[in-house]
């Protein structure tokens, strides 16, 4: 089976999936910031903008669609890895459960620096966007509050990632300019999923990809 091929497909789809759903949300923010009808603003003295709710509801949305394209990656992501599990022929053995322990990702680092002398951290890519992808999942699937349909890191997330890729440019500013044993937060980041860095993350996947496939065939080879 080509591996790649499958994933590549899927990817695609994620992509497609993401355009097509977030148009509507998309283009009615760009209607109340334009005052274009349906939304011109009425007269008012209230210093709030008008259509302040349907602009948070439609980007609120955006969000959500967001993180739900970030969930399919991740488990498309789990699917690839699983897959070459089984096509190597070489299965997760016990000595591996502890490092699974700490996420199928983790076990999957474990699994091929031990079998084969994969070093993950040696790829050209963002090695913690990928584990941040897991992250994300995680935090999607499983909301803390009934009251809100945003989706923040928690204080262990936080201190995993050195530097959080799935925030926004306020708060990646305020943390850029924290120094790394000062760090700490009165609230844990928003996680903010923009087409932007869903394409980023979908992008690393795919490096990943490629950059696994040859480092597998050359050892193969030797």
């Amino acid at each position: 089976m080509d591996v790649r091929y499958f994933l590549s497909r899927r990817l695609d789809f994620i992509r497609q999936f993401y355009e097509m759903s977030s148009a509507p949300f998309i283009e009615r923010k760009r209607l109340i910031e334009a005052e274009e009808e349906p939304f011109v603003p009425p007269y008012s003295e209230d210093p709030e903008p008008a259509y302040l709710e349907e602009w948070l509801e439609a980007e609120e949305s955006l969000q959500v669609l967001g993180r739900t394209c970030i969930s399919m990656l991740a488990a498309v992501f789990h699917l690839y890895f699983k897959t070459w599990e089984r096509q190597i022929g070489v299965p997760v053995d016990a000595s591996l459960k502890g490092d699974f322990k700490n996420g199928w990702f983790n076990g999957y680092k474990a699994y091929f620096a031990r079998h084969f002398r994969i070093r993950f951290e040696d790829g050209p890519f963002r090695l913690g966007v990928l584990e941040e992808i897991v992250l994300v999942r995680n935090r999607a699937q499983h909301p803390e509050s009934i009251t809100m349909n945003s989706a923040h890191f928690s204080a262990s997330d936080l201190e995993k990632l050195p530097r959080p890729f799935f925030i926004d440019e306020n708060d990646e500013s305020l943390f850029s300019e924290i120094e790394e044993g000062e760090r700490a937060w009165l609230m844990a980041p928003p996680i903010r999923v923009t087409a932007e860095k869903l394409s980023a993350a979908l992008s690393e996947v795919e490096n990943f990809a490629e950059w696994l496939e040859n480092v597998e065939v050359e050892q193969r080879a030797s």
